[in-house]
């Protein structure tokens, strides 16, 4: 199928394509689960939870301000990757304020798995007569 050079245009200013499902139920649980260590430690249940409740749960009363800390930067990373994917969104030539909204968003919430897609994506270049 051969598509007119407006139409292509337009559908590189409206890239867009969601992140795996691997990697977001990662970035999902992980940072579920270190909400649910700074927040509320004393309802977790360590002995369950094998070598990884041992480990938590001596952070967890030794180290909760290093925690705590750690958790604030890795949002404010987050945040980081989401204004680069902005940065990346006009660089590559996606223009649509919706589509660049869902890559902000996007990545906002699972980091590098949407940014890795943005970081790979290459748009065609047009030739230049």
């Amino acid at each position: 199928m051969v598509m007119a050079k407006s139409e292509a245009s337009r559908d590189a200013t409206a890239y867009f394509r969601s992140a795996r499902l691997l990697p977001v139920l990662i970035t999902v649980l992980g940072l579920g689960y270190f909400t649910w260590v700074v927040f509320w430690p004393q309802s977790i249940p360590y002995q369950s939870l094998g070598p990884l409740g041992s480990f938590t749960q001596y952070l967890a009363g030794h180290h909760p301000i290093l925690l705590r800390n750690g958790y604030w930067l890795a949002w404010l990373i987050h945040v980081g990757e989401s204004l680069y994917a902005l940065v990346l969104c006009k660089y590559n030539g996606i223009t649509n304020p919706r589509t660049q909204l869902l890559w902000f968003l996007q990545t906002f919430l699972f980091g590098v798995a949407s940014l890795s897609i943005l970081i790979a994506y290459r748009p065609k270049r047009q030739k230049r007569t």
